[in-house]
């Protein structure tokens, strides 16, 4: 069955945007609650999985609402983790360029994410994702609905926009958390990463393995 990924930074590493209070409750209650129900969904069906993306497809197709929510949203959050950095970095190289041609600079994406953020009614996540042509695109998605069902899109990084994510650092200003965000903890170097592997230059990342319980979020997965 499928183990809680370590964090690849300690609980304080992104402060002040996401507290130490924030990400041990995010972390160790809601990613390990979706994690431990995943497992116990899948034991009492009998299924022995073989990936996490695997899982995802299987009971989107299988309209299995309770797996598909569980499985997402611990894809999700892994993701999430991976997305961020405590080192402030800008994006380079193919990346930079594919941002200046979508949205004229880096600015405009933080524009386009920030408002669809904050344009998206309920909760979700916001992504920034790309297809096999390198054309970069910002997208939401509902509740745990996420891009591992959409095999023409390569996400190269997400902010979460369920409440749990900010309301303890920043109440309800969720444009405030947004915008703070995309300054100070976008992991551009694995977004640049991801890019590549879009265009079919290396794999994207993939979710670590059924037991996989002492191997890192890394961005290779």
């Amino acid at each position: 069955m499928f183990t809680l990924p370590k964090l690849p930074y300690g609980y304080d590493a992104l402060e002040p945007v996401i507290s130490e209070r924030t990400l041990h409750f995010h972390y160790d209650k809601h990613h390990a609650t979706y994690v431990k129900t995943l497992n116990e969904l899948l034991e009492k069906a009998g299924k022995t999985p073989g990936t996490l993306e695997q899982t995802i497809v299987e009971a989107s197709k299988a309209g299995d609402k309770k797996l598909f929510n569980n499985a997402a949203q611990a894809w999700n959050h892994t993701f999430f983790w991976s997305s961020m950095t405590p080192h402030r970095e800008r994006p380079a190289g193919d990346l930079a360029k594919a941002i200046d041609a979508a949205f004229d600079s880096l600015d405009g994406l933080k524009k386009a994410f920030v408002t669809e953020g904050v344009g998206h009614f309920g909760s979700g996540w916001v992504w920034l994702v790309a297809d096999k042509s390198g054309t970069l695109a910002v997208r939401s998605t509902h509740d745990a609905d996420d891009t591992v069902i959409q095999s023409d899109l390569t996400p190269l990084m997400v902010c979460d926009l369920w409440e749990h994510a900010y309301y303890l650092d920043h109440q309800n200003d969720r444009k405030g958390f947004l915008e703070a965000w995309f300054d100070a903890l976008p992991h551009w170097e694995f977004a640049g990463y991801q890019f590549a592997a879009a265009k079919g230059n290396g794999e994207p990342w993939r979710h670590p393995a059924p037991d996989a319980g002492e191997q890192r979020n890394t961005r290779a997965g």
